[in-house]
C-alpha cells in the first residue's frame, strides 16, 4: 500500500486495495510454465486421448448448457454414453464468465454434476475459459431459437465486446478465472484448462461487421494475463492456447498474439481442418518446441479432414484429438460455415460436422466402426 504526503490516498476505495493486495500475493506464487520434461511426464500417464467439442442437442450455446433452467442432465448423460461406446475418453467443453456471474454457486453445482457423469462414462474434458468466436454481445437469461439451417446460429463469446472494451470488468473477469480454475485445480476429473479459444478470431462474414477493430490488440494483451491468473490457482492439469490460422513453420512467422499461446502453453494445441497431408506438416512444424500436443479442433468433411484421414496421422504421432461436433442439434453444424452466407434449406448431402443424429444413430455407420477401430486398446 502507497503512502502520499498528507496522508493515505483517499481516492482508491478499499476494495480496489484488497484487490490489489490479493491480486499482488497470489501473482507471487504462479507456478511457471511447464518445462518439456514436466508435460511429457504428464502426457506420458495419459492414454491415447481421443474425443470431441461437447455441446448437449438441447443448447444452442454455453450459456443454455450452463445456465439452471436449461441445464440438461438427461441429454449429457445420454450422449456421453454415445462418446464412451466410441471408446472416446475425453471432450471439450466451454464454461462462460456470466454464467458464473449470475450464479456462482450454482455454476459450480452444474460442473460437479457434469463431471460426476462424465466420470462415470469415463470421460475428462478439457474445459474451456474464454472464446473469442461468433456473437460478441452474449446475454443471460432464455437464449434465441436457431436460425434455420444457420451453422452455430447461437454461439456467444466470452467474454463480450463490452467487456473486453471496458478495463474496469477485467477484476470481474479476473475474479472468475482465478475462482473456477482455484475450485478444480486439483480435480482428478478435469484434464485440463483451454484457456481462449481462437483469441484472434474476427468471426469472419458472420459478425466480423460488428467487431471492434482492435479485438485482437486488446486480446494479445490481456491474454497473458488470463494465464497468469490461472497459473496463480496453481492447477494440476496443463494450461494451453490453440493457434489456429497462420504461418507456423518458424518462430519468425508467428503472430504477436500466437507467440503468446505458445510460449504460455503448458502442452501445445492447434486447430486444423485441412485435407492429411497439411494436418501432418502442421505436427510437424509444432514438435519443434518439444511438448505434447493436442489438436482441440478438426474434421470438416467437405474440407477433406475426416475421421479416416486424421486419426491415424494423430495416433501416429500420439497427438490428442477432438473433433468439432457430437450430436446434432440446435447447434446446427452439420450445415457448412458458408451457410451464413449461402441459402441452405434442407440437410447438406454431406454434413459439415457431427457424428450423431437427434436419435443417437450414427450419421455413417463406417465413420463409428472407424473411430472404434482407431481407440480400442490392442
Amino acid at each position: 500500500m502507497m503512502k502520499f504526503k498528507g496522508g493515505w490516498y483517499k481516492g482508491i476505495s478499499l476494495a480496489a486495495l484488497m484487490m490489489c493486495a490479493i491480486s499482488n500475493n497470489s501473482t507471487a506464487q504462479v507456478r511457471k510454465v511447464w518445462t518439456k520434461e514436466q508435460a511429457n511426464e504428464w502426457y506420458k500417464k495419459q492414454s491415447w486421448l481421443v474425443g470431441a467439442n461437447y455441446l448437449p442437442k438441447s443448447a444452442i450455446n454455453q450459456l443454455e448448457m450452463w445456465q439452471a433452467d436449461t441445464f440438461d442432465t438427461e441429454n449429457i448423460d445420454k450422449e456421453l454414453g454415445y462418446a464412451q461406446s466410441l471408446g472416446m475418453n475425453t471432450m471439450r467443453v466451454f464454461l462462460h464468465d456470466l454464467a458464473y456471474e449470475t450464479d456462482s454457486l450454482g455454476f459450480y453445482k452444474r460442473i460437479d454434476t457434469f463431471l460426476n457423469i462424465a466420470q462415470k462414462h469415463k470421460i475428462r474434458p478439457l474445459i474451456v475459459i474464454f472464446d473469442s468466436c461468433w456473437d460478441p454481445f452474449p446475454q443471460t437469461g432464455k437464449q434465441h431459437e436457431p436460425k434455420p439451417y444457420v451453422h452455430n446460429s447461437g454461439w456467444v463469446q466470452s467474454p463480450g465486446q463490452k467487456a473486453l472494451q471496458d478495463e474496469s470488468q477485467y477484476v470481474r473477469l479476473e475474479k472468475y478465472v482465478r475462482a473456477v480454475v482455484s475450485h478444480y485445480a486439483k480435480d482428478k476429473r478435469i484434464l485440463g484448462w483451454d484457456v481462449w479459444n481462437e483469441p484472434d478470431n474476427m468471426t469472419g462474414p458472420s459478425y466480423e461487421r460488428l467487431e471492434i477493430k482492435n479485438k485482437v490488440d486488446i486480446i494479445t494483451k490481456l491474454l497473458p494475463k488470463v494465464f497468469t491468473w490461472a497459473r496463480a490457482a496453481k492447477p494440476t492439469q496443463p494450461l494451453t492456447s490453440g493457434v489456429w490460422a497462420g504461418d507456423w513453420s518458424q518462430d519468425s512467422k508467428l503472430k504477436p498474439i500466437e507467440k503468446v499461446q505458445l510460449e504460455e502453453s503448458d502442452v501445445i494445441s492447434f486447430h486444423n481442418y485441412d485435407n492429411p497431408s497439411i494436418f501432418e506438416s502442421r505436427i510437424k512444424e509444432l514438435s519443434r518446441y518439444g511438448k505434447p500436443m493436442l489438436c482441440t479442433e478438426y474434421m470438416a468433411r467437405p474440407n477433406g479432414s475426416t475421421f479416416q484421414g486424421s486419426l491415424p496421422i494423430a495416433k501416429k504421432y500420439k497427438v490428442a484429438m477432438f473433433n468439432w461436433g457430437f450430436v446434432s442439434g440446435k447447434s446446427q453444424t452439420i450445415y457448412p460455415w458458408d451457410s451464413w452466407t449461402k441459402q441452405y434449406n434442407a440437410e447438406p448431402p454431406v454434413w459439415f460436422h457431427d457424428i450423431f443424429r437427434e436419435d443417437g444413430t450414427p450419421y455413417k455407420q463406417d465413420e463409428v466402426d472407424f473411430i472404434k477401430s482407431m481407440t480400442q486398446k490392442k
